[in-house]
């Protein structure tokens, strides 16, 4: 599993291994059924603690997004992908209301701020 640790983000270990498990399974990479790593293998491999991996699967499971069985193993678990990214939109959007509320008092203008997030996204070419 290629995930991607890094210790200078402000983000906890654990949600970062989340985060990229969640975007794995909305991009359709991981399916309903994929075995995940074991917490074990997954530690080993990250070259971390295997509470944290354990604490990040936990919130996977709490959130829906995977399955856990004793002696068996962590599975993805069918969901509705697209509430899921209904839910992802409304955050995002809410996130980028509080951008533009901020924007508007530094006095930064639209035009600036497409600017802005074109630089953040990644390029007027991504889509």
């Amino acid at each position: 599993m290629d995930i991607i640790i890094s210790n200078s983000s402000g983000q906890p270990i654990y949600e970062q291994i989340s985060s990229q498990i969640k975007a794995m399974i909305m991009r359709g990479e991981l399916s309903e059924g994929d075995p995940l790593p074991s917490m074990r293998t997954l530690a080993a491999e990250l070259r971390i603690s295997v509470i944290t991996t354990k604490r990040a699967y936990e919130e996977l499971e709490r959130d829906g997004y995977i399955e856990s069985y004793t002696g068996r193993g962590s599975f993805v678990k069918g969901q509705n992908t697209e509430l899921i990214r209904e839910e992802n939109l409304r955050q995002t959007e809410e996130h980028l209301k509080q951008a533009c509320i901020k924007a508007k008092l530094c006095g930064v203008g639209l035009s600036e701020l497409k600017e802005i997030l074109e630089l953040i996204y990644g390029g007027a070419d991504n889509e």
